[in-house]
């Protein structure tokens, strides 16, 4: 829509921080670019953009530019994907921001579940730790989020929440898969693989062990669950894992184990969304069959 080519425009310079790189991705002149923000600067009646030696950053006046034409596109979108219910025809997108616990098994299904009803739905799935999760919320970035214990800025609304242990994930020929319960001491005292502190379940695991006098020293310290599922294998260490994200194998070689609650708590895989938003109706629904989702599961874990 061409009234709100500008505003991209505008977006496209605080993305990139410097003209010459926006104008680059827009397929202008930083010439033309500088004319065109310019203009609307004097229109406006506030510069957006503070001029550093090396480039641009928005200024407070451009933050809140910014952010009023992110909630224009959230609102626009809305009322887009309402129209389309008129037609009887499902369309619109919907952005959510995960833990990667959610990206191997749970929303892949989700999602391909949701498309095979609406396949005019289309999906933008973004990987973030706890605190990205929630100021993508906030920026309009994403419209859910699904994470494991969360900070809780002001803004996040809670949809739904299921209590997740934290696993021990090892090979299976690991002396610790058969032993009838796993204690948090019992992995700390061998090497292990776990996820850098920005992740909840590092979280959960340094609280634990600060209450029982010891720490979590990791022989690796990663950002990617993918490799801790994998580097088990290699060198026979404990890693962690929520159990949302693991799936046994064919070939028996992973063995997953609850750490005791004796020792570790079970957090929280939380649905939430920006307080006070009205969501696009294709993001509102698949909340909804999310929160379905997850209280089936948690009903089947407690079932078993």
């Amino acid at each position: 829509m061409r009234h709100l080519y500008t505003f991209q425009l505008i977006e496209a310079v605080a993305r990139a921080g410097s003209i010459r790189k926006a104008a680059e991705d827009m397929n202008l002149t930083a010439s033309a670019l500088t004319r065109r923000v310019q203009r609307f600067e004097q229109e406006f009646g506030a510069q957006l953009f503070e001029r550093l030696p090396k480039g641009v950053r928005l200024n407070p006046a451009g933050e809140l530019l910014l952010h009023h034409y992110r909630a224009s596109l959230s609102d626009l979108a809305r009322v887009q994907s309402q129209v389309a219910d008129l037609a009887g025809e499902r369309r619109g997108h919907v952005s959510i921001a995960c833990s990667q616990a959610m990206v191997p098994y749970f929303l892949p299904e989700q999602i391909a579940r949701y498309r095979r009803d609406h396949p005019g739905v289309t999906f933008s799935v973004n990987v973030r730790d706890r605190t990205q999760a929630e100021q993508e919320l906030v920026s309009y970035s994403s419209d859910l989020a699904l994470v494991f214990e969360p900070v809780y800025l002001v803004d996040f609304e809670v949809l739904h929440v299921i209590p997740q242990e934290v696993f021990a994930v090892m090979a299976s020929d690991h002396p610790l898969a058969k032993k009838a319960e796993v204690r948090l001491r019992d992995c700390l005292d061998v090497p292990h693989v776990a996820p850098t502190t920005k992740y909840g379940v590092r979280h959960l695991l340094d609280f634990a062990a600060r209450r029982g006098s010891r720490r979590v020293s990791p022989a690796v310290e990663t950002e990617s669950f993918d490799l801790i599922r994998h580097y088990v294998l290699c060198e026979k260490l404990i890693g962690f894992q929520i159990p949302l994200g693991l799936r046994e194998q064919d070939d028996g070689s992973l063995v997953f184990k609850p750490i005791s609650s004796k020792d570790l708590p079970p957090g929280n895989l939380i649905l939430g969304q920006m307080r006070g938003r009205t969501l696009p109706v294709a993001s509102a629904r698949f909340a909804l069959q999310l929160a379905t989702a997850l209280k089936d599961y948690h009903s089947a874990r407690i079932g078993n």
